[in-house]
């Protein structure tokens, strides 16, 4: 029946009749929303305490509004560049198309104050590699990933690339190298959910605090399901240009995983990470080296579901922390060492791993997944309560940027915690010092301190914590 029938029909219809028919229209339309929404089961829970799996909230708007968020073309989109093992000399890039392309270039020049770095440009040719990724609720997407790597570039100087084919190039972007004394860089808690309409404002907001950084570092659940094209869509779209000249780095969540220990699809294609950590873990567990500074991604979800790679990732960190130090050491992964959730309690992570942080004297740790804010130094009683506790001089940070907001616990080792305030960090290393600050989603400075390096001891921590009030 076509909608105008029924429309007819149902003017026609009398009295008990009418309601009955609305009534069971109102119920079915509500059934099939839900549906459609994924709203949350309750009760379900699985073994790592996954509870915010699903999410209720739709993409249909942001499929049909803005078609170029989840459907390709020939011209590149989703640019991006990521850290390479050595980023102060080289730069890896990655970009989308639709089928039709088949081949893809970068080409590259040191920036000049003019167009005449147009006569010194340098082609690199891009693998590529085809991906299809197919949901039930959702369009097929079927798209050529490319990427490849700039080698043989100098510290702290500029430089200028685009990326595509004959007929189809993206913008000219500029991107500047490190300096190998200072170094700065962004730190995000997860985003998740509401990503483009949300999430934007955060990642738009660190860019316009301190636009001159060298990296941003993703702690995880950069989305909210692993294989959904137009989520990462709207992540790409979040990010815009930002991507495409301010390095990123990220270690996959939870939500980087589907059932089975599924890594994304879309994970190794869209990014280009390096492949020097554990065999089987290539583009997850990996570690970048600056001249001052050592980033490693652990990979959180494969500790906690695979003893073989728990044990796997314990031995590589040990032996990349003692055959390859640097004189500061940020490491990443998505579950914390110690929650800012109440009732959250992750002791096999922390059995594992914090005997290492403080066998090398990791400087920072970087995590997500609570979704509140909570930073401190922690020694550990056998119950595995975490006690304040500065001997160790490792700062241990969990943090939020996206919406999705839970409570925060009571826990004594944490010197500033937050809830329901979607933040930003701001992290820079010169001299003997790191310095960090965390905005929040307004700009506003909430928290910060120093860390001072000692020739014998532990780091000195200098808290220069704001007036205002911590938002509980």
């Amino acid at each position: 029946m076509t909608p105008l029938l029924f429309c007819r029909y149902l003017v026609e219809m009398k009295g008990s009749n009418r309601l009955l028919l609305l009534t069971l229209l109102v119920v079915s339309v509500s059934l099939y929303t839900g549906f459609l929404l994924e709203v949350d089961i309750p009760g379900h829970k699985d073994h790592h305490d996954h509870t915010d799996e699903y999410h209720g909230h739709t993409h249909r708007e942001a499929t049909q509004s803005h078609p170029r968020i989840l459907f390709p073309t020939a011209e590149p989109d989703r640019v991006i560049v990521n850290l390479t093992e050595t980023p102060e000399n080289s730069i890896a890039i990655n970009w989308r198309t639709d089928t039709t392309v088949t081949t893809g270039v970068i080409e590259w020049a040191q920036s000049t104050s003019g167009p005449e770095f147009l006569q010194a440009v340098k082609e690199i040719p891009a693998t590529m590699q085809r991906l299809k990724v197919t949901r039930p609720e959702d369009p097929t997407v079927t798209a050529h990933y490319f990427s490849g790597t700039i080698n043989g570039l100098e510290p702290g100087n500029r430089y200028v690339y685009r990326v595509g084919s004959s007929g189809a190039w993206s913008e000219w972007y500029q991107i500047q190298m490190p300096e190998k004394a200072k170094l700065s860089f962004i730190y995000f808690g997860d985003a998740q959910n509401d990503v483009k309409s949300m999430w934007s404002r955060v990642v738009r907001e660190a860019y316009k605090t301190m636009p001159r950084v060298d990296f941003m570092l993703h702690a995880g659940d950069l989305i909210n399901r692993h294989d959904r094209d137009v989520e990462w869509g709207e992540w790409f779209h979040a990010g815009g240009f930002i991507h495409a000249t301010v390095p990123s780095v990220m270690t996959p969540g939870n939500h980087e995983y589907g059932k089975g220990v599924v890594l994304s699809p879309q994970w190794r294609p869209q990014f280009n990470l390096p492949l020097n950590g554990p065999k089987g873990l290539e583009e997850t567990c990996y570690v970048v080296n600056y001249s001052r500074l050592k980033v490693v991604s652990l990979d959180a979800e494969q500790i906690d579901e695979s003893p073989f790679y728990l044990k796997k990732q314990a031995a590589w960190l040990d032996s990349v922390l003692t055959h390859d130090p640097r004189e500061w050491t940020a490491i990443t992964f998505h579950y914390p060492v110690f929650s800012t959730k109440p009732n959250r309690d992750n002791e096999k992570l922390r059995d594992n791993f914090k005997p290492i942080f403080d066998k090398h004297k990791v400087d920072i740790v970087l995590q997500g997944h609570d979704h509140a804010y909570g930073r401190g130094m922690v020694s550990n009683v056998p119950s595995g309560v975490g006690v304040r506790d500065r001997s160790s001089g490792t700062m241990y940070v969990v943090s939020i940027s996206g919406p999705k907001m839970y409570d925060v616990s009571d826990d004594p080792w944490m010197e500033r915690r937050a809830r329901n305030t979607q933040l930003f960090q701001i992290i820079t290393i010169e001299d003997a010092t790191m310095s960090y600050k965390a905005y929040t989603a307004s700009g506003e400075l909430y928290d910060a301190f120093d860390l001072v390096k000692s020739k014998d001891g532990p780091n000195i921590l200098v808290n220069q914590i704001p007036d205002s009030k911590e938002r509980l």
